[in-house]
C-alpha cells in the first residue's frame, strides 16, 4: 500500500544524494545536525500477482527508490518528525500508541508501538523524511516508511532485529494502525532487499529465499501508468472472496494442494467467474515456481513468455488489469526482444498502478523513453518510468 509521504525528490536521485538532502532538511527544519540515516527500499513485483493470499509465491526485488529517515536524539521524551508539505508531528514516546488522526504519523506511531512491545526504551529525537519511492503507484512506499523508521528505532535503541521479525513488526504497524490488512510481500522485500538477488517468499510458510539476478545485462523498467480505477464491487474484497469459496468447493485446505484437474473437475460447480479466478491461482503459482528455476539456471528464454501467460491471466481471468496496463505491456512488447525486451506484464493489484518490463540493460534507456512517448501519445497521461536493479534492502547509513 503507498501512503502520502508528501515529498518526492527526482526517482533518479542516488541514495547518497537522499540522504544529504535529508540531512540538510534536518538542520533547515529542526536545526540539529544528524547522527543516524535509515533508508529502506520500495518494490516491485516480477511475478506472483494475487496468490499471496493464497499460500501462493511471489517474486519481487527491491527496487532502487527509498524512504530516508535523517534523526537525532533529543534528549527528551519526544518525537518531532517533519517532511516536506506537512506539519510537524509530535508522539510522546513514554506513552503507549494510539491512532491518530494525523493518518500518515500512524505507520511511526504502529512502529513505534512494536518497539514498546518489545519493551525497548525509545529515547526522544528529532527526525526529517525524505522519498524517492513514486506514491500511488503500487511500489509499497509505506512498508518502505514502516522499514525505515524501524531500522531508524534500531539504530537509537542500539540493536538490530532479526530481519523477518522486524518485516513483521512493520507489517502488523501497517495492521493495526492504518488498518491495512496487506500481506508480507511488501515488508519482506523491503527488509530482506539484496543486490542483485529477487526474493522468492513462500506465503505459506513465510520463509523467503534470495533468488540470483547477478547477470549485469539484465535490469527492470517501472513503468507507472499514473491511473488509479476504482470498482464498484469492492475490487480486491470480491476476488479473495471468490478464491476462499472456490477452494472450500474443492475441498483442500491450501491452494498448493490444488491442481489444474481439480479446478477443472468443479468447472460447472463453481460457474464461469469463480473457474476463472481459480485457473487464475493455480497457474500463477506454477508460473512463479518455473521462473524462479529460469532464473537459476540463468535460462531467461523463458521468463517473457511466463510474465506474458501472467499478464493474460491478470487480464482475462482475474480481471485486474485496465486499458493503460494493457497498453503499456502492448507498447513493451511491440519494442520486442530486437527492441531489448524480454518480457512484460502488469504488477500489483492491478485497475492501475504499474507494469514491470523485463530487459537489456543496454536497452534500458531507450525502453524508457518509448514506453513515455507512446503511453503519452495514445492516453495524454504522463507515466513516471524507471529502471532498476535489485536493490539493498531496509539499513542504516554511515
Amino acid at each position: 500500500m503507498n501512503i502520502g509521504v508528501p515529498f518526492m525528490l527526482n526517482p533518479n536521485q542516488a541514495l547518497n544524494d537522499l540522504a544529504a538532502h535529508a540531512r540538510k532538511s534536518l538542520q533547515d527544519k529542526l536545526k540539529v545536525e544528524a547522527s543516524l540515516v535509515a533508508a529502506a527500499p520500495g518494490r516491485v513485483n516480477l511475478i506472483g500477482e494475487h496468490i499471496d493470499y493464497c499460500d501462493g509465491f511471489v517474486l519481487p526485488l527491491a527496487i532502487e527508490r527509498y524512504v530516508v529517515f535523517a534523526a537525532r536524539p533529543n534528549d527528551s521524551h519526544i518525537a518531532r518528525i517533519a517532511t516536506e508539505g506537512r506539519e510537524t508531528v509530535e508522539i510522546d514516546i513514554s506513552k503507549e500508541q494510539v491512532i491518530s488522526d494525523v493518518k500518515w504519523s500512524n505507520y511511526l506511531r504502529g512502529v513505534i508501538k512494536g518497539f514498546q512491545d518489545l519493551n525497548y526504551r525509545i529515547p526522544g529525537f528529532d527526525a526529517f523524511i525524505v522519498s524517492s519511492v513514486p506514491l500511488g503507484a503500487g511500489l509499497s512506499s509505506s512498508a518502505a516508511l514502516e522499514c525505515s523508521f524501524a531500522t531508524l528505532l534500531e539504530g537509537l535503541v542500539d540493536t538490530v532485529l532479526a530481519t523477518r521479525d522486524k518485516a513483521l513488526l512493520a507489517q502488523k504497524a501497517e495492521h493495526d494502525f492504518a488498518k491495512v490488512p496487506c500481506g508480507i510481500m511488501d515488508q519482506f522485500a523491503s527488509a530482506y532487499g539484496k543486490e542483485n538477488h529477487l526474493i522468492l517468499i513462500d506465503c505459506r510458510s513465510g520463509n523467503s529465499e534470495l533468488v540470483p539476478f547477478s547477470d549485469p545485462s539484465l535490469s527492470i523498467v517501472v513503468a507507472n501508468s499514473n491511473v488509479c480505477h476504482d470498482l464498484s464491487d469492492g475490487g480486491y474484497a470480491t476476488r479473495r472472496k471468490a478464491t476462499e469459496d472456490a477452494l472450500a468447493m474443492i475441498g483442500k485446505k491450501s491452494w498448493r494442494d490444488v491442481t489444474m484437474d481439480d479446478v477443472l473437475m468443479h468447472e460447472k460447480e463453481m460457474g464461469n467467474v469463480m473457474f476463472r479466478r481459480s485457473r487464475h491461482v493455480v497457474s500463477e503459482i506454477a508460473r512463479t515456481i518455473e521462473a524462479v528455476e529460469s532464473f537459476k539456471s540463468n535460462d531467461f528464454s523463458k521468463i517473457g513468455p511466463l510474465m506474458a501467460g501472467s499478464h493474460r491471466s491478470l487480464n482475462h481471468d482475474f480481471e485486474v488489469s485496465c486499458d493503460e496496463l494493457d497498453l503499456m505491456v502492448e507498447i513493451a512488447n511491440e519494442i520486442g526482444f530486437e527492441g531489448g525486451v524480454l518480457g512484460a506484464r502488469m504488477t500489483g493489484g492491478g485497475f492501475g498502478g504499474s507494469t514491470v518490463t523485463l530487459c537489456r540493460t543496454q536497452d534500458a534507456s531507450k525502453i524508457a523513453e518509448t514506453l513515455h512517448q507512446r503511453y503519452l501519445e495514445k492516453t495524454g497521461i504522463t507515466p513516471l518510468i524507471f529502471a532498476t536493479r535489485p536493490a539493498l534492502g531496509a539499513h542504516l547509513l554511515s
